[in-house]
């Protein structure tokens, strides 16, 4: 059996609820979330949906920017939550983020090589000037620029692929074992786009590097990704490998999501019909009750609104799908 690397156990993120003068609504943004990476292989597992989907506020858990309302996030075996001081260095050395905004993350007054400063100075990584300029070096050529290119410039003479880029590279200089790419490359042009995405197979490929990589395009999900959980309102929908749930997708709204993709063919109509008698905030309140794609399903059944459906085996190898379509019979029939 293979050593895992992460494991998320029934992770439930709510905000709101409670206020110093009156009680504010509630709003669920992840219910009962699991997910295991393995140490190895190295895999590219991909967090899917529409805004609002809970995409974000999963990374956030997991970097551990927030804490979770209920449920446990383990890191080789280990509650994050519980960790001591030594345990939580190596954690948030071992874990690493890319984010979407690859110009936020800059100081504007300070040269970009001060992000790298930083984290040598932080985690101690080199003994003197040279060591540290050559461990950067090594990050840098990794994602294909070189120090004296691009390090003793401000943050706005470089492109935006060139600012990303310098992100990955960051991250690759501690050696993590897993990095969180929250829309890596959602605010860079297409071939730059190419560009990231090749960098990330080739740190999982050659570097046994998993990611964590969160995103509402599925077609750059399909093209590295391993495995896919597709959220809605916090829910997983449907979840497995990659190429097999996008080419045959089970859910209602999976299969929306893939009919809005749209396709170079005039003679193709594109996209579907929603149905929608329910307001989706309504759903994303209810801890309990339905399904929360009750309100646009074509397919829904008066057994959805009651209870939210578990996951049903679709397909092979983990293909998932929360959808009373898929369930045996007897447990459809009140």
């Amino acid at each position: 059996m293979s050593e895992t690397l992460l494991e998320i156990k029934n992770v439930t993120k709510i905000y709101g609820g409670t206020g110093f003068f009156r009680k504010s609504r509630m709003t669920v943004a992840l219910q009962d979330f699991n997910l295991t990476i393995a140490a190895k292989p190295a895999t590219i597992t991909t967090i899917a949906g529409e805004s609002g989907s809970g995409k974000t506020t999963l990374a956030n858990l997991v970097l551990g920017f927030i804490r979770p309302t209920s449920g446990q996030i383990f890191y080789k075996g280990v509650d994050v939550s519980t960790m001591d001081r030594r345990q939580l260095m190596e954690y948030r050395r071992e874990v690493q983020a890319v984010f979407q905004d690859p110009y936020a993350v800059y100081n504007p007054f300070y040269r970009v090589k001060h992000i790298f400063d930083l984290v040598i100075k932080n985690f101690q990584l080199a003994r003197s000037k040279a060591e540290a300029r050559a461990m950067i070096e090594e990050a840098l050529n990794v994602v294909g620029l070189r120090g004296e290119e691009v390090l003793e410039k401000y943050p706005h003479q470089l492109s935006g692929g060139q600012r990303q880029r310098m992100m990955v590279a960051r991250a690759y200089m501690l050696k993590p074992r897993l990095i969180v790419a929250d829309e890596p490359v959602s605010m860079v042009d297409a071939s730059l786009r190419a560009m990231i995405l090749d960098i990330m197979l080739r740190l999982r490929d050659q570097h046994n590097i998993s990611f964590l990589y969160i995103t509402h395009d599925l077609s750059t999900a399909y093209q590295i990704g391993d495995r896919i959980h597709l959220l809605y309102q916090g829910s997983v929908a449907e979840r497995g490998p990659t190429v097999q749930v996008i080419e045959n997708p089970k859910h209602p709204y999976v299969q929306l999501l893939i009919d809005s993709i749209p396709v170079p063919d005039p003679n193709i109509k594109w996209g579907g019909e929603e149905v929608s008698t329910l307001d989706d905030e309504q759903m994303r309140t209810s801890i309990t009750s339905g399904c929360r794609f009750y309100g646009r399903c074509r397919y829904r059944m008066d057994h959805c609104l009651e209870k939210a459906p578990p996951l049903y085996p679709v397909g092979e190898a983990g293909h998932e799908a929360a959808c009373y379509l898929y369930a045996p019979e007897r447990e459809t029939v009140r």
